[in-house]
């Protein structure tokens, strides 16, 4: 080293920090030897912090502003002092910039399936995937279990084990919330709220804090995702004899417009056509049994229609019927006066010796009191 660079070396530091990255958590300022000098002006912008280290020790936190840094590196004197040591100071000093803007947009999802028990589809494999946003909330604890003495350090080398944080906690937090397939995605949500409140803990191990966490997706393996599109097509299909009817009805007009030759296609006819006849058939047979069949009033149980009690319920499918004292219309048990002719069908207490008369009684007949 040379007289120029001894002198150039040996002048207070303006030491500062401009970020023209976008993935930049810490940035250690260079100074030759890390020998800062007594009296060393510090710059600290917005969204930064400072982390002083003095002699191999975090000598203190800058927040924005500017500072003076006291050190034991008197300009020139120092140097001079430390030949012993060939002009090597032993008082090393460092700052580290902590970046503490958010880091958005951070990816997470499942490498692996998450296996899961469903109340209605058993053992299930569920993935996801979604976003997050972290920023560095306690720069000392940082330094003393992430980044250490690196010159840089950025979003790349720590995106791996948030990732994997995540993923285990998220993993946890489905299984426990016992929450159906189906009803999963009107619950993002609250997952997603559970889930960073979750991994808060375990950010802040790190010096970090968690700021938003969100899950942008929950699929089930496509093998589920079929037969619940199976289930849903049943449901708006609804009649399926109807539906049946229908297929068959199609598939002979798609065979009749058909035009293949040979005997093979005439083979392949005959099969056609007699599958779709089984197809016809089952179809009418259901209709006809179902046309042969009426609703008990009481359970609504198809029965016969001339069955006298429901198989279901025991009771009678119709109501028991008598015949009118006057002009003999059947009407139902119990009815006071006749639909059809208007005659009173209760019988008639004398009101002087209390004899039950018929309903037709003009006197009784045993004291022949006059019947109203």
């Amino acid at each position: 080293m040379g007289i120029f660079d001894f002198m150039r070396n040996q002048f207070i530091e303006v030491i500062e920090w401009t970020d023209n990255t976008s993935n930049t958590l810490v940035y250690r300022f260079p100074v030759a030897n890390n020998e800062i000098k007594m009296g060393a002006s510090l710059i600290v912008r917005e969204s930064q912090m400072a982390v002083f280290v003095n002699e191999g020790v975090v000598a203190d936190v800058f927040g924005p502003g500017h500072h003076e840094l006291a050190t034991r590196n008197i300009p020139i004197l120092t140097k001079l002092k430390s030949w012993p040591q060939g002009f090597n100071s032993p008082f090393k000093a460092e700052v580290y910039f902590v970046n503490t803007k958010q880091f958005i947009d951070q990816k997470w999802g499942t490498s692996n399936p998450i296996m899961m028990r469903d109340a209605e589809f058993g053992m299930i494999r569920l993935r996801g995937y979604g976003i997050y946003s972290y920023r560095v909330s306690d720069p000392s604890v940082f330094l003393k279990e992430l980044f250490g003495t690196s010159a840089t350090f950025t979003t790349e080398a720590v995106e791996g084990q948030l990732k994997k944080m995540i993923v285990s906690g998220l993993s946890d937090l489905f299984a426990e919330s016992k929450i159906p397939a189906l009803d999963l995605a009107s619950h993002y949500d609250e997952l997603s709220e559970l889930g960073r409140q979750k991994m808060m803990p375990r950010f802040e191990a790190f010096g970090f804090a968690l700021t938003s966490l969100y899950i942008e997706n929950l699929s089930l393996p496509e093998e589920v995702e079929k037969a619940m599109d199976t289930r849903t097509s049943m449901g708006v299909i609804g009649n399926m004899g109807q539906f049946q009817q229908y297929q068959a009805g199609q598939a002979l007009r798609e065979a009749a417009q058909n035009e293949s030759g040979g005997l093979a296609g005439a083979g392949a006819g005959l099969g056609a056509g007699a599958a779709l006849g089984g197809m016809m058939t089952n179809a009418m047979n259901q209709n006809q049994q179902s046309a042969q069949t009426v609703a008990c009033p009481h359970c609504q149980a198809q029965i016969s229609p001339t069955a006298k009690f429901c198989p279901e319920c025991g009771k009678a499918p119709q109501p028991a019927t008598q015949a009118c004292i006057a002009c003999h219309a059947a009407i139902p048990v119990n009815t006071k006066f006749c639909p059809e002719c208007g005659t009173n069908q209760t019988e008639k207490t004398c009101p002087k010796c209390h004899h039950v008369n018929s309903p037709t009684a003009k006197f009784c007949a045993e004291c022949g009191e006059t019947l109203a």
